[in-house]
């Protein structure tokens, strides 16, 4: 059975911050958040499949990152008994529970982005 967000491991730079500080725990490193929203759009991939997904991460990375967001208790990691044996990676429901985060990630940075480069074009 999975923990509940309130039994993580968190991180609080004082109480009003607690919220925030402690999503960004989560997801604070670079990749976590590409490797999520790959999970979300695609469901569950092979260590290959998903490395091809995310795209300009080494596999040390990937799998790096796969650990630090298994611990984290984010991402499943199930050995598929198939000949040959393989490795498949999903979100867990607490995973899955980031999709609005992810969601509005990218909302944000499709507005925004294409705003800044829209910007440095005229000004140009």
């Amino acid at each position: 059975m999975e923990e509940s967000p309130r039994e993580l491991e968190v991180w609080c730079a004082g109480e009003e911050w607690c919220p925030i500080t402690s999503t960004a725990t989560l997801l604070g490193k670079k990749w976590h958040t590409v490797i999520v929203h790959r999970l979300l759009e695609n469901g569950p991939l092979g260590f290959n499949a998903l490395e091809e997904e995310v795209g300009g991460i080494s596999s040390k990375v990937l799998s790096d990152a796969l650990e630090d967001l298994e611990e984290k208790r984010l991402v499943n990691r199930e050995i598929v008994n198939e000949k040959p044996v393989r490795v498949e990676y999903s979100l867990t429901d607490l995973g899955q529970s980031l999709e609005p985060v992810i969601t509005a990630m990218r909302d944000w940075g499709r507005e925004h982005l294409a705003a800044a480069a829209d910007e440095s074009d005229s000004i140009a």
